[in-house]
């Protein structure tokens, strides 16, 4: 599922390799990954995907098949692709820790390696931190939204493609969400999985109260049914009934599920007929074509939910689908290298994201400078891989969350607002501007 083919790239990446090794261009490149701008829905962003960045890096290399396919691919000779058996990734590289939120130009992953080596990654890197990154922004506000009410993963099935599927069950958990209902991400990842039933379980029995018994005996623990298949206080009434006749069996009924009408109204209707009967237990869990617009609005009117289960717009990130992410030259061979076109030009040179935090506990401030200066507030990139090797054991996807938790809590009022967020501007130091015109002086267009 999670492809970990050297030939998962552009066409480009493997031209422009074939070039530098016939030029002799094989010093040390620094390279570094970065989002221009942010998206005007997100007033922060929140890095994702560095766990699968590392496994890749660690692992690249070019199978016998794959360079096979390349000499008969009629692109490459034979010298290129025996150049291409022998490469590995031997270089280093510093990132955000996974969950950091960050904002606009700020670093969030720098590559130093040589030149070949540096290129050919940069398209699966921003392929991997892009998506996750994507989906863990946006799964962020959804938390916001919600209040601390359990957030499930719906998305797997109109996500794109399989391994968006478990990245997005990935990326949505470090961000907050308590779990997904995406079985594999359960196995990979080790987070918590939630199910309940379809309504084609109920259409498939002769009466509702019938389907719903035969899943209560079938799956007494932590038990949800869906109520909407026909007639919601109808379907409440039965599970009513039910409920005196499953609890001498030691089944309790947890939670009921809407998943479709006006959810704010329905909710309460279910809410009435619950406590009216004693069952102020019975929780209620609502889904349907939901974002953190929807969790909001109905957390605001005060439906009595106790949790949410947000799928497609999730996981295809509906309102803000793709970044500006780039990965681009920032020095080689010891001299600083910059970007210089029109709405896109970079800034040189290794750098470091410097952060200030208010007496309030929020984010004050963040400086771009040179990765040598010292400045006030704390280093954000960490070196996380030397020599083509994890420098540290990898944290578990717990660690990640917890990180992700306290730093959403640092972000400013104006950077939280799901509607017309402000984000925060980095601050470039003085001595990265002079290295800019250094680099401008010396390279001549």
């Amino acid at each position: 599922m999670e492809s970990s083919s050297a030939l998962l790239t552009d066409l480009y990446q493997l031209t422009m390799l074939d070039a530098y090794r016939q030029s002799g261009m094989t010093s040390p490149a620094v390279f570094e990954l970065f989002v221009r701008r942010l998206p005007r829905e997100r007033g922060y962003l929140v890095a994702a995907g560095l766990e699968q960045v590392l496994q890749y890096l660690e692992n690249l290399r070019f199978s016998s098949s794959e360079l096979d396919w390349l000499v008969h691919s009629g692109h490459f000779d034979r010298p290129f692709v025996d150049w291409l058996a022998d490469l590995r990734f031997t270089g280093d590289v510093w990132a955000l820790r996974e969950g950091e939120v960050f904002f606009a130009n700020e670093p969030i992953l720098r590559v130093t390696a040589p030149l070949p080596e540096a290129q050919l990654v940069e398209s699966r890197l921003i392929n991997i931190i892009h998506f996750q990154t994507l989906v863990a922004s946006k799964a962020a506000r959804v938390v916001m939204a919600a209040g601390g009410r359990t957030l499930v993963d719906f998305g797997m099935r109109r996500a794109h493609g399989a391994e968006a599927a478990v990245w997005a069950a990935r990326a949505s958990y470090v961000a907050g969400f308590d779990g997904s209902a995406t079985v594999e991400a359960g196995r990979r990842f080790d987070l918590p999985i939630f199910g309940t039933m379809a309504h084609s379980f109920v259409q498939a029995h002769d009466s509702e109260s019938r389907a719903f018994l035969d899943f209560a005996r079938a799956r007494p623990e932590g038990l949800v049914l869906l109520i909407d298949t026909y007639d919601v206080e109808a379907a409440v009434r039965k599970v009513i009934e039910l409920a005196a006749v499953l609890e001498p069996e030691g089944i309790r009924v947890r939670a009921l599920r809407l998943d479709s009408g006006d959810l704010v109204a329905g909710s309460r209707l279910i809410r009435r007929l619950l406590d009216e009967a004693g069952r102020q237990d019975v929780g209620i869990f609502l889904s349907g074509d939901l974002d953190e617009h929807k969790v909001a609005a109905a957390c605001v009117a005060g439906a009595p939910a106790t949790g949410f289960g947000v799928g497609t717009r999730l996981d295809v990130s509906a309102d803000a689908p793709s970044l500006d992410i780039a990965y681009k030259l920032q020095a080689y061979a010891g001299r600083p290298r910059r970007k210089r076109s029109l709405g896109k030009a970079t800034w040189p040179g290794a750098k470091q994201v410097f952060r200030e935090i208010g007496a309030d506990g929020r984010i004050a401030r963040d400086t771009i400078g040179r990765d040598t200066e010292r400045l006030s507030g704390w280093r954000l990139l960490e070196s996380v891989m030397s020599a083509g090797r994890r420098v540290t054991d990898a944290p578990t996807l717990e660690q990640i969350r917890a990180h992700a938790v306290d730093r959403l809590a640092s972000l400013p009022e104006q950077c939280r607002s799901l509607d017309g967020p402000l984000p925060l501007t980095a601050v470039i130091s003085d001595d990265l501007k002079r290295l800019a015109n250094e680099a401008d002086a010396a390279v001549q267009p």
